[in-house]
């Protein structure tokens, strides 16, 4: 089996305690033993994942590591923050790697790295480097992530969806909510609680569930929204369940894996509002123009409407949930009789 980047870089297991900042489920930690490798991962599916493999997982660093590992995101900000964090957190003397995709980046981080400090030979692998940083004394904390003001009153941090404004689609979808809400409502996929806090701000409402997977961005929503009625949930959204079933759910699920399009994602998400919400209960959603959305909600509710939208954005609504396969039973049983 050919190595992977992780393997060539540490060819045994390094000694003293480890962090890893940001690794996903695709990333090969095998020659860390668990019981020495603390990762660093708020996204509650990765997080998840690694914890169920032995390894403590955390949502942030806890105290002094021998060597630090940075897996790169996407969101140059979100690297530069990890990296900080990594130096503020290594031991004198201790080994920093970074580690990414050239998808994401990679390249660009190690020639801003080299002109700050000195970096090693990269090794490079699978459309992808890690290498690692000598002198790692030094810490640049103008890259520790900053409070960004993405709409009045509401802040958000570097990494979280839609960071630096309120996405468009959300904005379509609050502008399509009923003026009275239901009574106990979900938000699957939160965010920064901007979309939730517009469902507050109407009568009706007597209790929110705001679910997201991403803590950072749990953790803004929290404090981006201090009404009572609120109840936060780090969660997957897929597969979030109450004790008792809510009528209305409201949600902008995501359509990417990384880079990725995967419209799954959003096909879960529906499955998950299905299971939450009672017969009578109404689900509310923005999905991009293309994604054909339209065919598990037909199969899950009995009635689906688009209730506008534009070239990019459709607004959908659906309820009676259940009712298609009571539906179905009822005219199989039918049949038999006949």
């Amino acid at each position: 089996m050919a190595q992977t980047r992780m393997e060539l870089a540490f060819p045994a297991m390094p000694e003293g305690r480890v962090a890893v900042f940001g690794a996903g489920t695709e990333q090969d930690l095998s020659v860390f033993d668990p019981a020495q490798t603390d990762v660093i991962q708020p996204f509650w599916p990765d997080h998840s994942y690694w914890a169920g493999r032995g390894y403590r997982a955390l949502t942030a660093p806890d105290g002094v590591y021998d060597t630090a590992i940075v897996v790169l995101p996407r969101a140059r900000p979100l690297g530069r923050d990890r990296i900080a964090q990594a130096m503020a957190h290594l031991a004198p003397g201790g080994a920093l790697w970074i580690d990414g995709q050239k998808t994401d980046g990679v390249d660009s981080a190690l020639k801003e790295l080299r002109g700050l400090t000195g970096v090693g030979e990269p090794i490079s692998k699978a459309h992808g480097k890690i290498f690692r940083i000598d002198g790692a004394d030094w810490v640049p904390q103008d890259w520790l992530a900053a409070d960004t003001e993405a709409a009045p009153g509401f802040v958000t941090r570097p990494g979280v969806f839609s960071a630096d404004a309120v996405d468009a689609g959300s904005a379509m979808l609050a502008a399509h909510l009923p003026d009275r809400m239901p009574t106990r409502v979900v938000d699957l996929g939160a965010g920064w609680g901007w979309l939730a806090a517009q469902a507050l701000a109407r009568p009706g409402c007597e209790v929110i569930h705001l679910v997201e997977a991403d803590r950072i961005a749990l953790d803004c929503a929290r404090r981006n929204i201090t009404d009572p009625r609120a109840q936060f949930h780090w969660a997957d959204a897929r597969q979030f369940s109450l004790p008792e079933p809510v009528n209305g759910v409201i949600m902008n699920p995501p359509f990417h894996d990384g880079r990725t399009a995967d419209p799954g994602l959003g096909v879960a998400f529906i499955r998950s509002a299905a299971r939450l919400l009672t017969g009578a209960g109404r689900l509310w959603m923005v999905a991009n123009r293309q994604l054909p959305y339209e065919t598990v909600l037909r199969e899950l509710f009995a009635d689906v409407a688009e209730l506008g939208g534009d070239g990019r954005f459709k607004i959908l609504s659906a309820s009676g949930a259940g009712r298609v396969a009571v539906a179905r039973t009822a005219g199989t049983k039918r049949k038999r009789i006949r």
